[in-house]
């Protein structure tokens, strides 16, 4: 289905692509091509799809969208100012090098484009593409940047679900330790400082098991790979990560996922708090359970 704006009169003779981007000038001449192309153009009320097709005085051209649907799997949390994700594992935040368009990003704009042609998406935070969990975008910059510039403080809470390897013996405890990274990208942990970022993280055994426990995990500092570094350094490495020293992986992921944000919000001078529960299938996992059937990876040709 398509939906058109109000016309508009053409005021002096010239071409239609001209009078396109004469009047949306906020988009691209390709994109503009592609309106005429998906036939969302009418000249007098037949759709046209030649670029080059003349205009009169006095004619009426219409410019319409191609109506989508406007979903979101994930979403969490949408107002006019921010838009909350549950971010599957696997998933980038944003783009690198290899893949720039199947992302978290992506989406998400996509999605609120479908709503707001003019709509404007900004990144406030980022997760690991293997972590899932709560991901903040913000609609304005200036909302992006008052979250940013006091993260810290704006982000009062930071928890996150870990399924890790072996029993845990203590039922709490702070880790405490400085990271490094390597000539190579692999964020390695010390217990004293020189010169390292200080990683503080508080964590809780909710499920010990033999094989596996479930734990409640609490930032207080967020460096790159924090809790995967200090599990590891821990001696219980986080179930999937086998870049940290894990061994098993029975889900065929990384089993680290964000599970609640509680920022207190300086545009509204509000607290808000978004939870995304970790998948029930750990908590099985730690209390001794089977597994659940995961489809085989296909082999990379």
């Amino acid at each position: 289905m398509k939906t058109f704006e109000h016309p508009f009169v053409v005021d002096k003779p010239t071409t239609l692509l001209a009078f396109l981007l004469a009047q949306i000038n906020h988009l691209s001449r390709n994109a503009v091509k592609s309106l005429l192309k998906n036939g969302v153009v009418r000249v007098n009320g037949a759709t046209v799809k030649q670029f080059d097709t003349p205009l009169r005085v006095g004619d009426s051209v219409e410019i319409g969208q191609q109506r989508r649907d406007a979903t979101l799997p994930g979403l969490i949390y949408e107002d006019a100012q921010l838009l909350v994700l549950n971010k599957p594992a696997g998933l980038l935040t944003v783009a690198d090098e290899r893949e720039k368009l199947n992302t978290a990003y992506r989406l998400a704009t996509d999605y609120l484009k479908a709503k707001e042609p003019d709509g404007r998406l900004f990144v406030v935070h980022r997760l690991d593409r293997d972590t899932s969990g709560l991901v903040v975008f913000a609609k304005q910059e200036s909302v992006k940047q008052a979250l940013q510039d006091n993260w810290a403080n704006v982000a009062r809470q930071r928890g996150y679900t870990a399924l890790v390897e072996g029993r845990v013996a203590l039922d709490a405890d702070r880790l405490t330790s400085w990271l490094f990274e390597t000539k190579t990208h692999l964020v390695v942990a010390s217990e004293t400082p020189e010169g390292g970022q200080k990683a503080v993280t508080d964590y809780r055994v909710m499920v010990r098991g033999d094989e596996f426990s479930l734990l409640d995990l609490r930032l207080h500092t967020g460096r790159k790979n924090q809790i995967r570094v200090q599990l590891q350094q821990l001696g219980h490495p986080v179930v999937g990560d086998k870049k940290y020293g894990a061994k098993a992986n029975p889900v065929r992921r990384l089993c680290l996922h964000a599970h609640l944000l509680e920022l207190a919000y300086p545009i509204a001078d509000r607290v808000l708090t978004f939870e995304a529960p970790a998948p029930p299938a750990w908590r099985r996992l730690a209390e001794g359970g089977e597994p659940p059937a995961v489809a085989p990876r296909k082999r990379k040709k």
